[in-house]
């Protein structure tokens, strides 16, 4: 079997999907997903890169492929290079999977488990608000759920103040897990927005317990930083959303910096490389919490990661009560589908994912950008 070509399309609507099929000259195809959102464009041209010599491989070879990816050329890693080295490697596991008759979770180790339990996300604009959308939540038996950073009511979407969101998210936060008792799963996502300073504060603001996990709370850039917010704070960090390699998650993981992994199928290298990441996160006692806020493909992919490793907590879900869907359902005429509040893992032959095709290649591309958000002052700051 060989390669015979790789299509891209950038414009699948919803929130911004970017997916790749790889097609073979046994008509046995797959399916990836590559992440960046909002940089499509980037991602699309790497892989027409890529195209040019994968076309004529074995597609069955794909650690290989993803090491001749990864090291033909000058500049590796990056997380444009990643990004479009993820959606490749995933279509590829998604053809090799229909080709041994298995689903792809057979080619990672085989199943641990049989559901894939999740985590439902909510935002707010007032503390009444916030607790009404936690208890929609438990009534539908989501146990596990993130809180959005939120912030006094502004007129102007793209103002964040630090230290305005910070006492209006800790007190209402912290109302919620009053209201609700110790049971639920209560994380807080502060979208790297904060400075180690703001982020400790923020912390410090609410009583001990009263979040099970932070994510995301500073950039990832400096691991040092991290580690001085980590002798601040005995909040359990979830990191690692952005993390485009291996190498990346090293410090964080060897370091004790991270307690859950956010590995991202997507962005880090495809299932090649976050199998190598949930191996190494298992010897030091560290589970899975992957990032999965693109399509339906990214979902799938990441279902069979997460059936085949040990250490695994909850995977993220844009569908439930409060969030709604950000899919084109129709783009996908077969996907996983939720249970309640988690995804059985399917026994399909591949990802178990079909795309309309013919949808896919008819919608244009239209730019998108996240906001840009700005402080008071007019400086800008992260979204």
């Amino acid at each position: 079997m060989r390669i015979t070509d790789i299509k891209t399309f950038p414009s699948v609507e919803g929130r911004r999907q970017f997916l790749v099929k790889v097609e073979t000259d046994e008509g046995i195809y797959g399916w990836g997903e590559g992440g960046l959102s909002t940089r499509d464009l980037a991602i699309e041209g790497a892989v027409k890169h890529y195209r040019e010599w994968l076309i004529g491989k074995d597609p069955m070879r794909m650690g290989a492929l993803w090491q001749e990816m990864y090291r033909s050329q000058y500049f590796e890693g990056g997380r444009v290079l990643s990004s479009a080295i993820s959606a490749i490697d995933i279509a590829l596991h998604d053809i090799v999977g229909k080709a041994l008759g298995v689903p792809v979770y057979q080619l990672l180790g085989g199943k641990h488990r049989d559901y894939v339990p999740c985590f439902a996300t909510t935002s707010f604009g007032s503390g009444e608000q916030l607790l009404e959308r936690v208890r929609l939540l438990l009534e539908h038996q989501w146990n596990v759920i993130r809180i959005v950073l939120s912030q006094p009511p502004t007129d102007d979407p793209d103002l964040f103040e630090p230290w305005e969101s910070i006492p209006f998210t800790a007190k209402h936060v912290a109302a919620v897990r009053e209201a609700v008792g110790p049971e639920p799963v209560l994380g807080v996502e502060y979208h790297h927005r904060l400075s180690v300073a703001e982020a400790a504060s923020f912390c410090q603001r609410m009583p001990r317990g009263t979040i099970d996990f932070l994510e995301e709370p500073i950039r990832d850039e400096c691991p040092e930083a991290y580690e001085a917010l980590r002798s601040m704070v005995d909040v359990p960090f979830a990191i690692g959303e952005e993390f485009a390699s291996k190498w990346q998650f090293l410090p964080y993981i060897e370091r004790g910096i991270t307690n859950y992994a956010r590995v991202d199928v997507c962005n880090v290298g495809g299932l090649t490389e976050a199998k190598k990441v949930a191996g190494w996160a298992e010897a030091h006692y560290i589970d899975l919490m992957p990032h999965n806020p693109l399509g339906p493909v990214c979902t799938a992919a990441t279902i069979h990661l997460a059936a085949a490793v040990p250490n695994f907590s909850w995977l993220e879900v844009r569908v439930s009560p409060t969030e709604g869907s950000t899919y084109n359902w129709e783009a996908y005429p077969v996907q996983p589908t939720l249970e309640g509040s988690r995804f059985p893992v399917p026994d399909t032959p591949g990802l178990g994912i079909e795309v309309n095709e013919e949808l896919a290649s008819s919608l244009s591309f239209k730019g998108w950008e996240f906001p840009h958000l700005h402080r008071r002052d007019g400086s800008h700051t992260n979204w």
